[in-house]
């Protein structure tokens, strides 16, 4: 992987790029509220990965309205408090549940010494996809869980239709890192016509409030985060909503993925790709 987009993804989950506040109007402080959400348990999970102490146990995470509830196993009291205090240290956190149990034999169970900067790496691709999910301008409506264990992405929750699932996944699966994927998101009849009508009406009050920054950060960090292309090569400016792309990919294939990640980025009216480059490589 290029180191620049190791940092980028390691920024992520520490919430140090592209997390830019929008306008503070009701439907957007709701989208930074699951933002902030995305990044405290990020914070959380790379400073249990980072601690020596706490690093070998496999420690959930769960943050919902400045409430961190932890849940799985220590070896002993002395981690569990440690826990609580580092989650409580995060900054937004008012709350600590520790669900965390005491169990003396944790540290011979099979997989708890999990490798560090694995754990690491999980607790990024978390906040990244949860992040890609809310920037969509398809997907952010929904209510997804993501999890991730060793490059192994799990979705949960409701999507409005088939295609919204689908994409979700597409996201997921197209993400630097994610080895599988497996999408449990479910389809409710009888709340989909519910969904889509909150959906349309998030969408119809927020549309002229993202500033041009807002978006060409969010399609900057989309293609970053990208598997497919190194969005490192591409440059980003939106004026009014349109976004321009500038750079050099190496197929037409890149830049048709570069182009598709764009326009869906919540608020983008357009995409001009024209100075966006192919590069033909010769043999040998």
């Amino acid at each position: 992987m290029h180191p620049l987009k190791t940092i980028a993804l390691a920024m992520a989950a520490t919430g140090l790029l592209g997390m830019t506040p929008v306008c503070a109007q009701a439907a957007q402080g709701d989208l930074q509220t699951q933002l902030a959400q995305a990044r405290q348990e990020g914070s959380i999970w790379t400073a249990f990965a980072l601690n020596r102490h706490l690093s070998p146990f496999n420690i959930g995470v769960k943050v919902e309205e400045g409430t961190a509830t932890l849940t799985g196993k220590v070896e002993n009291e002395v981690d569990r408090d440690l826990a609580t205090q580092i989650a409580g240290d995060t900054q937004g956190i008012n709350k600590v549940e520790n669900q965390l149990l005491i169990d003396p034999q944790v540290a011979a169970e099979p997989g708890t010494k999990a490798n560090m900067a694995q754990r690491f790496d999980d607790a990024t691709l978390t906040a990244t996809i949860k992040s890609k999910l809310l920037w969509n301008s398809v997907t952010e409506g929904l209510n997804i869980d993501v999890t991730s264990a060793q490059g192994v992405v799990t979705l949960k929750g409701q999507a409005k239709d088939a295609d919204a699932k689908q994409l979700a996944g597409s996201l997921a699966s197209n993400t630097d890192g994610v080895t599988e994927v497996n999408n449990l998101i479910s389809l409710s009849a009888r709340d989909t016509q519910a969904i889509k009508d909150q959906n349309e009406a998030q969408a119809n009050s927020v549309r002229e409030e993202f500033s041009d920054a807002w978006i060409t950060s969010k399609v900057k960090s989309s293609l970053i985060y990208s598997r497919n292309l190194d969005g490192l090569n591409i440059k980003v400016d939106t004026k009014s909503g349109v976004v321009s792309l500038d750079g050099v990919v190496a197929n037409y294939a890149e830049k048709e993925l570069a182009v598709e990640i764009a326009r869906n980025i919540r608020g983008v009216k357009g995409v001009d790709a024209d100075t966006l480059r192919v590069m033909t490589r010769s043999a040998g």
